[in-house]
């Protein structure tokens, strides 16, 4: 059985965007990215909330981003590889390659695919991540802290 395995950046104080909402306050360097892609390179899917996965779709979107260095583009790759399950309720279509969308977080779903997956199911967004927490599907908590204010 796969594991589901909740993973998220948030600062030394407990937060994981910054006042105006952005995912993206805190540095990313070539080890954190190393770190992130080796994380990302075991997962056979990635289970988004809507706003998490357009985020993350400029790894497929943007290849300025990967083209910037090799440990980025490692990380792109790796994204790239993995099947995306997006749970959203306005999203209509995507932008990116193997990637479906779900109109709601079922957990009976999620038990079947942690059943299936030949490898880590990586779930991302706070609010998604929540259902899965209560309905007791979360097998790990990866967080990374970043010491930022």
């Amino acid at each position: 059985m796969a594991a589901l395995v909740y993973v998220n950046n948030m600062s030394l104080d407990g937060f994981i965007e910054d006042p105006s909402g952005a995912l993206d306050f805190f540095p990313v360097d070539d080890e954190v990215f190393r770190s992130h892609t080796d994380l990302l390179k075991s997962a056979s899917t990635f289970l988004y909330g809507r706003r998490l996965y357009e985020a993350m779709a400029v790894w497929e979107m943007d290849p300025a981003l990967a083209a910037q260095s090799a440990p980025m583009a490692r990380f792109a790759a790796a994204w790239q590889a993995a099947q995306k399950i997006v749970c959203s309720t306005t999203l209509t279509t995507t932008p990116t390659a193997r990637t479906r969308i779900e109109r709601r977080f079922d957990p009976a779903a999620v038990r079947e695919l942690k059943a299936t997956a030949d490898g880590p199911i990586i779930i991302g967004g706070a609010a998604l991540a929540a259902q899965a927490l209560e309905a007791g599907l979360v097998d790990e908590c990866l967080l990374y802290i970043v010491p930022v204010h």
